[in-house]
């Protein structure tokens, strides 16, 4: 028997959620002080409305919604899902205000692509987008990357005990330290002093190519974000391409790898275990795809002759494949040059490599490498149970921070959102292609709005039918939070509809 939503799981939920758009209130007093410095009085304006209606809505929530009792599994997780789109809606509201997106569905499909560090953008003369405007547009990925209910966890002070729901609601469920608070403060410290060394190297390495010192950390602090939370916006249309520097570009590849790899390995080599880089299945099945995935992109572009000198086939052909592995979406080439010039198999590199993704509890999006992992292990130990007699006891383990035994339910879990994803990217490019988009294009897309990597060949742009667009939000969106807390929040639909 279902059972139907009462008034105080609806209560709760309005609560927590209040208070989550509290905190990404607060989040915008950063582009008010950017604009207030570079003297914008317009933008200014705008992220000053947005602030003021973003905080009614909290208090609202808050003061009507006002209860002590803490949130339960199904009740965190409706938050979580609720929270990004939330965030989405009120988070478009100064994109839109600035002028520079063509609708509201528009600065909505570039806040979720934020916020689900995808970097799919129908931003319009983005080259003369407001400082404030375009901080905030690399801020949200940032906070997004981290996780909004992440950055909510970490305001709280005293903490509360359904903390653990919402974090595993945001598709995270490893805890680095014994809490979840502490985890969360953990998290934005590894972020933020990356953060002071990601923008200084990014910012000289554009003083050195003849970039003024103030616009140079500005690009340097926006590219990092989007670097290390595998977004993909940048400050201008042209994404990496405009610095035309390799250095910047080997940069990047860096802080991108970093973006890619577990929290929780994050803490092991700061606290000395390099070790752990070396034995740990995601860091190993990541080498392995990224090795697999660009020899395949590297035969099809050899096949054309599209790169024939090596540095050139490292600069576009390697990058865009880290790029679209890690989930982060930066390109040194042009959309359509993936449709004109890579040819059919260098884009089913790109595609598979987009499909795999980074590590869990990162910043990525898509499959990730531990279920990957697991599922190699799995068919591993299926093919030895075959082999060997009968009476033989199989049992497989993998490292994973420590030596895990393989299970039936880490496998059936794997496979799961293995599957999950592979629908969703299957899906869009249905919806691409009946909207008349050939089926590779379709697949491209659809696979980079689903694994929240940015990577376009074309499709994405203003002049795309609304429908389109709705398609990229709701994969971006489900990606993000790899489906659990979204199938939580039709069941409650269902629940409220039918159940007793």
């Amino acid at each position: 028997m279902i059972l139907k939503p009462q008034t105080e799981d609806f209560k709760i939920i309005g609560y927590y959620l209040g208070r989550i758009i509290l905190g990404l209130a607060l989040t915008m007093v950063v582009p008010i002080i950017i604009g207030m410095a570079f003297k914008e009085i317009n933008p200014t304006m705008d992220f000053l409305i947005s602030i003021a209606l973003t905080y009614i809505v909290g208090l609202i929530l808050t003061t009507l919604c006002f209860t002590r009792k803490d949130l339960n599994w199904m009740q965190g997780m409706i938050v979580v899902s609720l929270s990004w789109l939330v965030a989405t809606l009120l988070g478009a509201i100064p994109l839109f205000l600035s002028g520079h997106w063509k609708s509201y569905l528009d600065a909505c499909f570039d806040a979720m692509s934020g916020f689900a560090t995808t970097g799919l953008a129908l931003v319009q003369d983005l080259d003369h987008l407001s400082y404030a405007h375009n901080i905030w547009r690399h801020l949200i990925m940032f906070i997004g990357g981290q996780g909004i209910v992440i950055v909510a966890l970490s305001l709280f002070v005293k903490g509360f005990a359904g903390a653990f729901k919402m974090y595993v609601g945001e598709a995270r469920d490893e805890k680095v330290l014994p809490n979840v608070i502490s985890t969360s403060r953990f998290i934005w410290l590894v972020s933020i002093v990356y953060l002071i060394l990601g923008t200084f190297a990014l910012g000289v390495t554009g003083i050195l190519n003849g970039m003024k010192p103030v616009n140079s950390f500005f690009h340097g602090a926006c590219v990092f974000m989007a670097a290390f939370d595998t977004g993909g916006f940048t400050p201008q249309s042209q994404s990496i391409l405009y610095y035309h520097s390799l250095t910047y570009e080997v940069i990047t590849i860096i802080i991108m790898i970093l973006g890619a790899i577990n929290f929780k390995l994050h803490y092991h080599l700061w606290t000395g275990n390099f070790k752990e880089i070396f034995r740990n299945i995601e860091t190993k099945s990541l080498f392995i795809t990224v090795t697999i995935t660009f020899f395949i992109t590297a035969v099809g572009l050899y096949q054309l002759s599209t790169y024939p000198q090596a540095l050139v086939l490292f600069r576009k052909g390697f990058y865009q494949l880290v790029s679209g592995h890690t989930g982060t979406g930066f390109m040194t080439v042009y959309a359509r040059q993936f449709i004109n010039e890579w040819g059919d198999l260098a884009l089913v590199g790109i595609i598979c490599a987009m499909a795999l993704g980074g590590a869990t509890c990162s910043t990525t999006g898509a499959i990730k490498m531990l279920r990957v992992g697991i599922i190699y292990k799995a068919l591993q130990q299926d093919l030895k149970k075959i082999m060997l007699p009968d009476k033989a006891i199989v049992i497989k383990k993998l490292h994973h921070i420590k030596e895990v035994f393989l299970e039936d339910k880490q496998v059936r879990s794997a496979l799961t959102i293995t599957l999950a994803y592979l629908v969703l990217y299957g899906a869009g490019a249905i919806v691409g292609m009946l909207f008349g988009y050939p089926f590779l294009n379709s697949l491209f897309e659809s696979t980079s709005a689903a694994a929240n990597v940015g990577l376009s060949c074309g499709i994405t742009n203003i002049g795309m039918p609304a429908a389109l667009k709705l398609t990229y939000i709701i994969q971006m969106w489900a990606g993000r939070l790899e489906f659990m807390s979204v199938f939580v929040l039709a069941g409650i639909f269902v629940a409220a509809i039918r159940g007793k």
